[in-house]
């Protein structure tokens, strides 16, 4: 069961309030926003933010920034489109002031709010450029690799005997609705129930083969009630046939943009509101695609209501301590929040290093080594994102999920690998990174911002996504 805000008017997530702060973002989006309101270029107070934020480590807000730039000549100063791109720039604008402030990274990534503003102001862009779109993932996923999945080999008559179910049940799915209610709930549960099936018995051992991460997704949608009626997860079923008619016709690999659609769909409610002890197969599904979520014990809503009481003590707290806090660069963390990260992050750091001088010795290579080292890596990972560290998060990130490929590829048979797109990084990729990491932390113990880790990142994502070296 995952977690909802109990206040569903109000943002995605609940927010952060030991979380760092971009402060000179804030700032300039107040600045913007008040030149908005005046009717006063605001541009250049969005390239401050924008700039802040990539600094900062922060790539999906930078990105929407981004877009509030392009938009903003549109929205502020051009009369023949003003009235039309106005109200859209402001509400996006206003939002997202608002989810900068509660200072949590994954709702900034994954929340459905900021994306339908994105996608309204990418909608007035693409009417002077057109030819772009715009998808969930290319915020949620932003800055992340993706491994290759694959669609292992199986015979023709079973795959059509499967596509025939998968057709059947698909079409009610499709025009299901979310306000349906007695008969039509009940046709749409069943047909969801034949399309899970479908997926259960498609899905094989490999971690990377397309139909474990399919089955997934659709257990998240159903959990998080998103099933019917939202235009993404129509787009995911309806998707899914036609990768069953590519499978049946021997393709082996699921298309990139695909697997990155699913893996966000995936990802967005236990990014925004936990997992709990039941979903512990999901989140092991994310562990393998480098992604990690927080974990709440709340499985009541007494219990939930009393966690986010406890959250928002929290965070006054905070506000009335405003005087313990540390400067990392554009970063304001608060004080008790750096020490405890500063902990966490010179165990995992130690175990990863140990680690990869281990895999160094292939006489001496264990895939639950493999995973510990990847766990460690996703501890870090999530750490840094707390605290509001963007760069060492996605570079911590990127670091399990290479582990992950390693242990995967190293508890493969000969006979699996023949059919599975797995491949071990080198483990002069996994130390360097390590190593890597060890450098930023540095920084961020000295009390000094950690540089962007760009050429990591890129080694990192090549052993990820090309299979190896």
């Amino acid at each position: 069961m995952t977690l909802r805000s109990a206040t569903p008017d109000s943002f995605d997530a609940l927010p952060n309030p030991r979380g760092g702060a971009v402060r000179s973002a804030e700032l300039a989006l107040a600045e913007a926003l008040l030149a908005y309101e005046q009717r006063g270029e605001c541009a250049a107070a969005l390239v401050r933010a924008s700039h802040a934020l990539r600094e900062a480590g922060w790539l999906g807000a930078q990105r929407f920034a981004d877009a509030l730039v392009r938009l903003s000549p549109l929205a502020t100063s051009d009369p023949s489109n003003a009235d039309d791109a106005r109200p859209v720039f402001g509400a996006a604008l206003r939002d997202f002031r608002a989810a900068l402030e509660r200072h949590n990274l994954r709702e900034l990534s994954c929340s459905p709010t900021l994306f339908n503003h994105y996608r309204a102001v990418c909608a007035h862009l693409a009417e002077h450029s057109p030819g772009s779109t715009v998808a969930f993932e290319d915020l949620a996923l932003t800055g992340r690799p993706v491994p290759p999945v694959s669609l292992p080999a199986q015979s023709a008559d079973r795959l059509a005997h499967l596509r025939a179910r998968y057709e059947r049940a698909l079409l009610p799915v499709l025009r299901a609705q979310p306000d349906n209610s007695g008969a039509a709930l009940a046709f749409a549960n069943a047909a969801l129930d034949e399309l899970d099936a479908v997926l259960d018995e498609l899905a094989g051992a490999d971690p990377y083969d397309f139909w474990r991460l399919a089955r997934a997704c659709a257990k998240a949608l159903r959990v998080g009630n998103r099933a019917t009626g939202e235009p993404d997860a129509r787009r995911f079923y309806a998707r899914c046939n036609l990768t069953l008619a590519d499978h049946a016709r021997g393709i082996q690999r699921a298309p990139r943009s695909l697997v990155r659609a699913t893996l966000a769909l995936l990802w967005r409610d236990y990014a925004l509101f936990g997992a709990a002890a039941e979903d512990a197969d999901q989140v092991e599904v994310l562990h393998d695609y480098g992604l990690t979520v927080d974990w709440h014990v709340a499985g009541t809503q007494a219990s939930e209501m009393l966690w986010e009481a406890g959250v928002a003590e929290a965070q006054a707290i905070s506000a009335s301590r405003v005087s313990l806090t540390r400067e990392l660069g554009v970063l304001t963390v608060n004080a008790h929040a750096y020490e405890d990260f500063l902990q966490t992050a010179d165990a995992a750091i130690s175990a990863l290093t140990q680690h990869a001088r281990m895999a160094d010795q292939p006489e001496k290579a264990d895939p639950s080594e493999a995973l510990q080292a990847g766990d460690a890596a996703y501890r870090l990972g999530a750490a840094a994102c707390a605290l509001g560290l963007g760069h060492v998060a996605l570079v911590a990130d990127a670091l399990g999920l290479a582990w992950r490929r390693r242990a995967h590829a190293g508890v493969s048979t000969p006979a699996v690998r023949a059919h599975v797109i797995v491949g071990a990084p080198a483990a002069s990729t996994l130390e360097q990174a390590a190593e890597a990491l060890r450098a930023m932390l540095h920084k961020v113990a000295a009390g000094v911002a950690p540089p962007g880790a760009a050429a990591t990142l890129a080694a990192l994502t090549r052993a990820i996504e090309e299979g190896g070296a």
